[in-house]
């Protein structure tokens, strides 16, 4: 017998295994599917029907016609589920694209009844009872796939439900995606090795990815490693090379070929497919954050902003007092800063210096400034600035910069013209998404940081937001700043 990975050849192939796991998946989806349309429906009835709301008018309760509406509608719900891709293996787990596609299809269930309605007039259902249905529906289908997402990630975590993930070139590009894959612990990815031309067989170009061969053999290693998933870096290799690599896969019908772009910093930001005149052409997004999670983003932003500065008016007025008190000049600094479309803007800052303070500098200090953007003792700051930067109260009147969609509450760290150029490749992506009060360079240390690791906190954040990191840097934000680590 044959014996790959130490597993015999009498064991189920790794392909059979997880399409079996795939069908238990869709399985428990269309039950969980099926028990929320029929819960829905239920307490849309109960509460139209015998709650007793004043905002009800009196209607004709008939049990037994409500009863068949809802099992006739309940499998026409699955199957606008299925028609809208809620169960095809492409969007399970999407997130918001997923939350995006139960919204339509639950509108259209809706849409069509009350096509129905109006043209059979005997068929008379009640508009309470539509709204509340209509109105569940979205909420426990999106709540359910909430819960699913999140129970696939924990069996995730204990190696099941992923792919075995082989990357055709260690170039830097496939370094690039390769450091993303696995930065995404619920992705289901799994890095088996790279397969590359050009550095040894044994190296590893990431620690514990190493190269398994070169491309003339790379079928024995999908073989070998019962590879689910095959991602092509295509910039590491000729198109001729490319092509019979491509045509080599076609013979495994179970292995999931994915081609990168060559663009990997700019499609970052994400993309869209377009045809034009049958030609698909990959059109970049002009901003990162987009859909339902640009609109939750957007709530939280102006509603928390709006609420702390209505807040914390009468600290404004204390603080404000002390920077007069402590030293000559004005209380707000302006200070220019490249933001979303690097469009320019002044961030809104608490003075924490003294005027003309450059001159307090020695040339070693303006070194060390010029160097790092940062001084651990600089002369100039004041000592209210001191307190103030400590606890990063500084930074508060920037929650006028968020009203104003100038900031996030949220984001990367903003900086000047003259730092983007620390960003190097990356600049691009920076200058997709609205600089923020706060961020991962805020929870991970602040000042303490160096650009390279600023850079690659900003990226993360971009590469991966959701409205869910946001909630969760916000709460990481507090103890932060109340043990005024890294900040100076």
């Amino acid at each position: 017998m044959a014996v790959y990975e130490g597993i015999t050849a009498d064991v189920k192939p790794r392909s059979v295994v997880r399409r079996a796991g795939r069908r238990l998946l869709i399985g428990q989806l269309v039950l969980t599917d099926m028990l929320v349309v029929l819960v829905s429906f239920t307490i849309a009835y109960t509460v139209r029907f015998q709650s007793d709301l004043p905002i009800f008018n009196e209607g004709w309760v008939r049990p037994e016609f409500y009863a068949t509406v809802v099992v006739a509608l309940a499998p026409v719900y699955l199957a606008l589920f299925w028609v809208y891709g809620l169960y095809s293996p492409v969007n399970l787990l999407g997130g918001a694209t997923e939350y995006a596609r139960m919204f339509n299809a639950v509108t259209t269930g809706m849409l069509l009844v009350i096509v129905v309605s109006f043209l059979f007039p005997e068929f008379i259902v009640a508009r309470g009872f539509l709204l509340l249905s209509w109105a569940l529906l979205v909420v426990l289908g999106m709540t359910s796939r909430f819960l699913m997402r999140r129970a696939v990630y924990a069996q995730r975590r204990s190696g099941r439900f992923v792919d075995r993930t082989l990357i055709i070139g260690a170039n830097p590009e496939g370094i690039a995606i390769t450091e993303q894959l696995l930065s995404a612990k619920t992705s289901g990815v799994q890095i088996v090795g790279f397969i590359d031309d050009y550095l040894p067989i044994g190296s590893e170009p990431i620690p514990g990815v190493p190269v398994l061969d070169n491309s003339l053999s790379f079928a024995t290693q999908v073989k070998q490693h019962g590879i689910d998933t095959v991602v092509i870096a295509n910039t590491s290799m000729m198109r001729d090379r490319l092509l019979s690599v491509y045509s080599t896969l076609d013979t495994f019908q179970d292995v999931e070929v994915r081609l990168a772009s060559g663009l990997f910093e700019l499609l970052t930001t994400g993309v869209r497919v377009r045809e034009e005149g049958f030609v698909p052409l990959i059109v970049l997004n002009k901003t990162r954050i987009i859909g339902v999670h640009l609109i939750l983003k957007t709530l939280l932003d102006y509603t928390l902003a709006a609420l702390t500065l209505l807040a914390l008016m009468p600290l404004f007025l204390v603080v404000a007092y002390l920077i007069k008190r402590d030293s000559p000049g004005p209380v707000i600094y302006r200070r220019r800063v490249v933001g979303q479309g690097r469009r320019e803007f002044d961030a809104f800052k608490l003075r924490t210096m003294h005027l003309h303070g450059d001159r307090l500098l020695t040339p070693e200090q303006k070194q060390e400034l010029e160097t790092h953007g940062k001084l651990k003792d600089d002369p100039r700051i004041t000592k209210i600035g001191a307190f103030l930067r400590k606890y990063s109260l500084d930074e508060l009147p920037q929650l006028v910069n968020v009203l104003r969609g100038e900031m996030s509450l949220i984001g990367p760290r903003m900086i000047t013209r003259q730092e983007l150029e620390k960003f190097g490749k990356w600049q691009h992506n920076l200058s997709t998404v609205k600089p923020g009060l706060t961020g991962l360079w805020q929870v991970s240390g602040r000042s303490d940081l160096s650009y390279e690791d600023r850079v690659r906190l900003d990226m993360h954040y971009i590469r991966n937001h959701t409205i869910w990191l946001d909630l969760q840097i916000l709460f990481m934000t507090i103890p932060a700043l109340l043990t005024g680590r890294g900040a100076y």
